[in-house]
């Protein structure tokens, strides 16, 4: 059976999205059932602290992969003006006079992206007048369609959520707020307790931890793993801290890094891949080394003593050497946690 066609061929939808909130969401939603093609456009001037526009651009395509999406900044305009022989355009503030910001949704339609829509989607009294520029600029009709102007549907605002990103994750889409989880890194030779430590500091911070990938391979594998696996672990690893940073609150507790997987790579096979190189180079928002400062347990799959010492001070020429902050936990657990702990909180009050 044919499906009844939509009523529209071609919707706009234009918004900062800083963040993209379920309003956002339930906008373009509408826009897609009710056009054969959607475009979205977006740009701030000036931008906001994490709604930068790789985020965004990154958010529209993990979530509607099928639309079209631009996402602009001054730099990115000056290179599609370059490459379609135009002039030099810049963003127009976000002061700038409603005018100004419909002609210039406008040109991008019709300038950048080469098209022309006959519908645009708001949730703004101002969409009326939206739509008449529209009409205007592109010699043809364009209706405005109006979505939940009363916020009866999602009631929430971009103000809202950038003034309390995390008490307002019930408006964002997990891939969205998962980018605004920072990371603390946890290194420390076998048997310093970093795995033991990850998963307690979740549990009193109350949020998720991502485990040592390397170790649970290296256990289903019996103990042999190939150069290959190298860059299998940093990848995988990398993957799974970006699905449960969807999970977490406010932090993630990473149980090791890629730098792990550099490490045991020199010590297995004399050799990095180039790829777990630029993998152990991905930051972090703050990192702990765990001392190993009480006896070493063998479970049957470490080395010895020597062989943590030497890793423990791999990993703090590494630190030294990129000048990566990071605090060194000493003693029993309780403390460690405590020190972290106040830690991480000095550190989320910093901007990222």
């Amino acid at each position: 059976m044919d499906r009844p066609a939509k009523p529209y061929r071609r919707g706009l939808v234009v918004g900062k999205f800083c963040p993209l909130h379920r309003g956002h969401v339930h906008l373009i939603r509408r826009a897609v059932d009710a056009c054969d093609e959607v475009l979205v456009l977006s740009w701030t001037k000036p931008e906001f602290d994490g709604c930068g526009p790789a985020a965004r651009a990154s958010w529209l395509a993990r979530l509607f992969p099928h639309v079209r999406a631009l996402v602009v900044d001054d730099a990115s305009l000056a290179g599609l003006c370059a490459r379609a022989g135009l002039a030099p355009r810049v963003l127009p503030h976000n002061d700038a006079h409603a005018q100004v910001q419909r002609e210039f949704a406008a040109w991008l339609c019709q300038a950048i992206c080469g098209v022309t829509v006959d519908a645009v989607f708001t949730s703004e009294d101002y969409g009326d007048g939206f739509a008449r520029a529209l009409t205007r600029h592109f010699g043809a009709p364009v209706r405005h369609v109006c979505v939940d102007r009363a916020r009866l549907a999602v009631p929430v605002s971009g103000t809202r959520v950038r003034a309390d990103v995390h008490g307002a994750r019930a408006f964002l889409d997990p891939v969205v707020y998962g980018d605004f989880v920072r990371r603390a890194c946890l290194l420390g030779g076998e048997s310093s307790g970093k795995t033991t430590l990850a998963r307690a500091l979740a549990a009193r911070l109350g949020t998720a931890w991502a485990p040592e990938l390397g170790r649970e391979l290296w256990e289903a594998q019996d103990g042999v793993l190939a150069y290959a696996d190298m860059l299998r672990i940093a990848e995988g690893q990398a993957a799974r801290e970006a699905r449960l940073a969807q999970d977490a609150v406010r932090w993630l507790l990473c149980d090791s890094s890629a730098l792990t997987t550099v490490f045991y790579s020199l010590d297995g096979f004399g050799r990095v891949d180039p790829a777990v190189r630029r993998l152990a180079l991905r930051p972090y928002d703050y990192t702990f080394v765990c001392a190993p400062d009480f006896p070493f347990v063998q479970d049957g799959t470490r080395r010895d003593g020597a062989f943590r010492a030497r890793q423990h001070r791999w990993y703090l020429a590494v630190l030294e050497a990129r000048g990566i902050p990071y605090t060194l936990l000493e003693g029993p657990l309780e403390r460690r946690i405590e020190i972290a702990c106040r830690v991480l909180e000095a550190s989320a009050r910093r901007p990222r």
